[in-house]
């Protein structure tokens, strides 16, 4: 596994994405953008990054806040104003999620027409706009994603989309999931929705330890996810399914 940082720009903001991939590889490998939690591209990202190098794709952290700004744990206050822009302004997101697809697709070791996007917390709405902005990627992953749409107009959702979520997460209780699952099903979207009965948000992160702000790291949902994320992936790259459809269908 080889990693570097890239350089890239939103207008006039500079950014940093954390790439990983197969150095060895001897063809382009298909691309898997990661969204960070609301501290920003730090070390959890950036491990999910290389966790798709293990899946055989190449993973790219992207970066919503600037080069070198980043949030720390614990620091509610701080992570939130950092979060707060993106969440009022789905313009303003969707442009920045936009702007690390396009630099992480001109990478020469990636295969630009075979990407998928994962995020977690924050990231979850950030690929969830990207979903919604119609984006041209084969799949989206929201992790203990924040759910809620804003104010901006969807566009055809043509990207398969997965939300892996707790039934206990506070910033997602269920009357907000049926609402995303009614918004999906309107817009005709490919979607799913896992919950994880006694679980509450940022379950994949073993650093979540705040009950009273309901952050709570579950080993066992945990192991579910990182199942159902590989999963998800072999079918959005291989679309295993599509033969078992047309015979079905033939039927």
């Amino acid at each position: 596994m080889k990693t570097e940082y890239i350089d890239y720009r939103d207008g006039d903001r500079d950014l940093e994405g954390y790439f990983a991939y197969d150095e060895t590889a001897d063809s382009p490998q298909p691309l898997v953008l990661i969204a960070h939690d609301w501290s920003g591209r730090r070390e959890f990202a950036c491990s999910a990054a290389e966790r798709m190098v293990e899946l055989g794709y190449a993973g790219f952290a992207l970066d919503m806040y600037g080069k070198g700004v980043f949030g720390k744990d614990g620091d509610t206050a701080g992570n939130s104003a950092l979060m707060a822009p993106f969440a009022s302004d789905r313009l303003l997101l969707r442009r920045r999620v936009q702007a690390a697809l396009v630099a992480a697709r001109a990478l020469p070791q990636v295969d630009a027409n075979l990407v998928a996007a994962v995020g977690y917390c924050f990231g979850g709405m950030t690929v969830l706009e990207l979903a919604r902005s119609g984006a041209d990627v084969l799949g989206v992953i929201a992790v203990h994603g924040l759910l809620g749409a804003g104010d901006a107009a969807n566009a055809a959702i043509t990207a398969k989309v997965l939300c892996l979520h707790g039934h206990d997460d506070p910033m997602g209780p269920p009357a907000q999931v049926l609402e995303f699952e009614t918004e999906m099903s309107a817009a005709g979207a490919d979607w799913q929705m896992h919950i994880y009965g006694g679980t509450k948000h940022a379950f994949t992160n073993p650093a979540a330890k705040d009950q009273q702000l309901g952050t709570v790291y579950n080993m066992l949902a945990n192991s579910r996810a990182q199942r159902a994320i590989a999963d998800f992936l072999a079918e959005v790259f291989a679309d295993p399914l599509v033969g078992e459809q047309e015979s079905w269908q033939a039927d």
